[in-house]
C-alpha cells in the first residue's frame, strides 16, 4: 500500500497558491501497490510496438564472382575473388570475417518487432505510476524538484483550466513554487549523444511537471511552450469520471 493512504484528504488551491477552503478525497488508484518492475516491463514491451523494421541489403556482401580455391595450397578455404592485375583479386569475400563481405546472420524485416501487452497488465502498471506519483520520495529520486510546493499531488481550482496565454501559465508555476522543476528542465538542455543528431533529435533534455486536467479550455496553448511541461486529459490516463 502506498504511503499516502494515512492522508485520505487533499488540499484544493488556487490559482494564486492559497487554499480554495476545499478538500477532495485521495481517489484509491493512489492506493495500488508501487511496482517497479511491472512498469518497466509493461513500458518497455509497449515501446517495441513504434519500431520501424529495418535490415541490410539481401544481396550485401555477395556482389562478387568468387571460389573457394580448395586444399592443397596452404591457404584458408574460405570463397576468394577471382581475376588478377589488382589487389582485390585472391582476397577473401563472402563471409563475415572477411573485408567487403556479408554480416553474420544477416538482419531480416520479418524479424518479431512488436509484442502483446495484456490489456490487464497495461492497468496495472499505469496505476502503479499513478500511485508512485503520490509518494515524494519516489518523486524527488526521479529528480523532480518538489521541495517547494504544498502538497503531492498538487490539486488546484478549475480555473487553471481557463488560462489561455503562457505568461499566466509562468505566473501559475512560479506562484505554486513549481518553477523550479522548470528550471531544472532549462539547466539539462545538452546535445545528445551519438547519431541522434542527425536524425531530428539533437537536444535531450529531463522531464517537467504533468498537467492533468478535464476540460482544456486553453490550458494546452498556455503551457505547450514551456519546456518540460507536459498536459494530458484525465481520461486518457485510464480514469473515470
Amino acid at each position: 500500500m502506498s504511503l499516502v493512504a494515512a492522508r485520505p484528504l487533499i488540499t484544493v488551491y488556487d490559482d494564486k497558491n492559497a487554499s480554495a477552503g476545499t478538500t477532495v478525497c485521495l481517489p484509491a488508484v493512489f492506493r495500488a501497490p508501487v511496482r517497479p518492475d511491472i512498469v518497466s516491463k509493461i513500458h518497455n514491451e509497449i515501446a517495441k510496438n513504434k519500431r520501424q523494421p529495418y535490415c541490410v541489403n539481401v544481396d550485401a556482401g555477395h556482389q562478387t564472382s568468387a571460389e573457394s580455391w580448395g586444399t592443397g595450397r596452404a591457404v584458408a578455404r574460405i570463397p576468394r575473388v577471382r581475376g588478377g592485375g589488382t589487389h582485390r583479386s585472391g582476397q577473401g569475400a563472402f563471409g563475415n570475417m572477411c573485408r567487403g563481405g556479408r554480416m553474420f546472420a544477416p538482419t531480416k524485416t520479418w524479424r518479431r518487432w512488436h509484442r502483446k501487452v495484456n490489456t490487464a497488465q497495461k492497468r496495472y502498471a499505469i496505476c502503479s505510476a499513478i500511485a508512485a506519483t503520490g509518494v515524494p520520495a519516489l518523486v524527488m529520486a526521479k529528480g523532480h524538484q518538489i521541495q517547494g510546493i504544498a502538497e503531492v499531488p498538487l490539486v488546484v481550482a478549475d480555473k487553471v483550466q481557463a488560462f489561455s496565454k503562457t505568461k499566466e501559465a509562468v505566473v501559475f508555476l512560479r506562484r505554486n513554487k513549481a518553477w523550479a522543476d522548470v528550471a531544472k528542465v532549462y539547466s539539462t538542455r545538452r546535445m545528445r549523444a551519438g547519431k541522434g543528431k542527425l536524425r531530428n533529435r539533437r537536444h535531450v533534455q529531463k522531464l517537467g511537471p504533468l498537467i492533468i486536467y478535464d476540460q482544456d479550455q486553453g490550458l494546452t496553448k498556455a503551457f505547450r511552450n514551456i519546456p518540460g511541461v507536459d498536459t494530458i486529459q484525465f481520461h486518457l490516463t485510464g480514469g473515470q469520471p
